[in-house]
């Protein structure tokens, strides 16, 4: 313990972490961002997770309105309830920020993430991570003698889960897109 009576080590999601422990538990939310898309509007958003210590899990952004010049930022974020609103009303206060939707809370919505998974291997491996592969549905979108590149869209529990049972047949590379989100219904 230190003067301030903080537990090192107390959260493996950030160095700066000096919330109560005994506080609320952490949630997971998906944040939908609305910005202008000029420069310098994603280092200000990310800024300001940074600057107070919150971490991101999952971050994409495109633009999404060519004539409107908008972009959406979807962020996958962890924190207490107090902390997750503490984010949503900061990020509101942005300048160039127009909508801040939290997804988790506004309602159902659908969240898919694409991951590329390169697996090398012979023989039985071979044969058994194209077996894994169909059982999850993933397109192969390169073959060589030594090896197959994936393909798989889905949530990000699904990659996690393909990823796992690649691991051991010789999964050698990963990439992965980041979670997009939209709200279900009208």
């Amino acid at each position: 313990m230190n003067a301030l009576n903080i537990q090192k080590g107390a959260s493996s999601h950030s160095a700066y972490d000096l919330r109560d422990p005994n506080a609320d538990y952490e949630e997971r939310h998906t944040l939908a961002v609305m910005v202008e898309n000029e420069p310098g509007v994603l280092a200000r958003v990310i800024g300001l997770f940074s600057g107070r210590g919150y971490n991101i899990d999952s971050l994409t952004v495109a633009e999404v309105d060519h004539e409107g010049h908008q972009s959406r930022i979807t962020v996958v974020t962890r924190g207490t309830p107090a902390v997750i609103e503490q984010i949503k009303a900061q990020l509101g206060r942005i300048v160039p920020v127009h909508e801040v939707h939290d997804l988790t809370v506004e309602g159902p919505s659908v969240e898919r993430e694409l991951g590329l998974f390169k697996v090398a291997g012979q023989g039985d491996k071979r044969v058994e991570a194209l077996r894994i592969a169909e059982i999850f549905r993933a397109n192969v979108v390169d073959s060589t003698l030594e090896s197959f590149v994936f393909e798989l869209v889905g949530t990000s529990t699904k990659l996690d889960a393909f990823a796992d049972l690649m691991r051991p047949l010789g999964l050698s590379d990963l990439a992965r897109t980041g979670v997009a989100a939209l709200a279900r219904g009208a």
